[in-house]
């Protein structure tokens, strides 16, 4: 069969898992290996319109030799390729690897993810790649499992899920997905292109007939160029994603600006704000002060009800002091006699008449304690009351 796209096309759609498909299919592709570049590019298409399942087998395309398990028809035709000494189909593969196994691997079911990752697995044993691009599909499975990790927990309210996530952040994300994207297979496009550069130009190689140099240089032409275009896509992406965080800087500059100035505003305002407060209850202070010192009395009289009146003073639960048990001299108490008054005896009575006595003052010591005020009589004897006429005998006695 000529080889023509159609043709690629209808091997590649009637491509399936089993090992004679896969084989047949990459033993045509190897015939026709002049072609590899445009065989890549189909493939490339037909992986991007096929389904999950048949993406794996695309996959497997890229793996024939594994003939043990599943079989993987890109590495088939790779290995094929160095036993023969041809590398025509690891330098075609090589800038779209990494974008490829991505595309086959997003999206698929667990099962198939996991057989997508044998597959690299089997190319990082094998060193199939250059570990550039062995890493560049590595890291495009990585991302592509963080975004299915985090897509999850959005419906639980993820800060960064769904309706939650910030407006503003909205293009940088999506600025920041195109470079993860486009840097991905980028290192192995260039360092591919760096080494069909030095190998094309390498003085101690001999030169071939002139018709293979110059397909030799037109192939690599196409693989400058292609390098060329990724790198400026790259760029682009770059530039996009540094305007964007430079727009989100400049704004919170801007925001970060005005809040400082208020912070400062309001600061300023506290200040003049408590040195006021402590003028008026100087002043306060002051007033009271000069009240109570100049205060009318009537003033003092409301001043007085308002307060509350003094506690009483308690007295002292001292006892009193003891007394002298000595009793003083009887010189000392006795009063100075008085002279009484005539007393006129009524005969006809048998007791004393009714006079008029003046009874002197005796000597009555007070002592004032601290509790109690005692007074006491110190001469235990009746006064004199002077002559005793007129006084009956036995009442004289009872005196005496």
């Amino acid at each position: 069969m000529a080889y023509n796209d159609d043709a690629v096309l209808a091997r590649l759609s009637a491509l399936n898992d089993s090992h004679d498909s896969i084989a047949t299919a990459a033993q045509w592709i190897m015939f026709h290996r002049r072609h590899a570049d445009r065989t890549v590019q189909l493939w490339v298409q037909r992986l991007r319109d096929s389904s999950a399942s048949k993406r794996l087998s695309l996959i497997y395309l890229a793996n024939a030799l594994h003939y043990l398990s599943n079989i993987y028809a890109l590495q088939e035709v790779a290995q094929q390729s160095r036993i023969r000494h041809k590398e025509d189909f690891i330098l075609a593969f090589s800038p779209v690897i990494a974008e490829a196994t991505a595309i086959a691997y997003k999206g698929a079911p667990s099962e198939l993810q996991g057989k997508i990752r044998r597959v690299v697995d089997v190319w990082k044993d094998r060193t199939i790649f250059e570990v550039p691009i062995q890493e560049a599909i590595e890291t495009r499975l990585g991302e592509l499992d963080k975004a299915r990790g985090t897509a999850k927990p959005a419906f639980g309210g993820s800060p960064f899920g769904g309706s939650s996530m910030p407006s503003e952040f909205a293009p940088l994300i999506s600025a920041h997905q195109s470079v993860a994207k486009l840097s991905g297979p980028l290192k192995g496009t260039v360092s591919a292109a760096d080494q069909e550069y030095e190998k094309q130009t390498d003085t101690s190689t001999p030169a071939p007939s002139a018709p293979v140099y110059a397909a030799r240089l037109h192939g690599l032409l196409k693989t400058l160029a292609s390098a060329e275009v990724a790198v400026a896509e790259c760029v682009k992406a770059r530039e996009d994603l540094i305007t964007g965080l430079e727009k989100l800087l400049d704004t919170h500059r801007t925001s970060l600006e005005a809040d400082k100035a208020s912070a400062s505003r309001l600061a300023e305002r506290k200040s003049e704000i408590e040195k006021k407060k402590q003028v008026v209850e100087l002043a306060i202070m002051q007033a009271l002060g000069s009240s109570d010192q100049n205060g009318s009395p009537d003033n003092k009289g409301l001043d007085n009800q308002d307060t509350e009146p003094e506690r009483p003073k308690m007295e002292a639960l001292t006892p009193p002091k003891m007394e002298a048990l000595t009793p003083p001299a009887m010189e000392a108490l006795t009063p100075p006699p008085a002279e009484a008054a005539p007393v006129h005896a009524d005969s006809s009575l048998e007791t004393a008449p009714a006079s008029t006595t003046t009874i002197p003052q005796q000597s009555l010591p007070i002592y004032y304690g601290e509790s109690n005020k005692r007074r006491r009589i110190d001469d235990g004897e009746f006064p004199d009351l002077g002559n005793d006429d007129g006084i009956d005998a036995d009442v004289a006695e009872m005196l005496k």
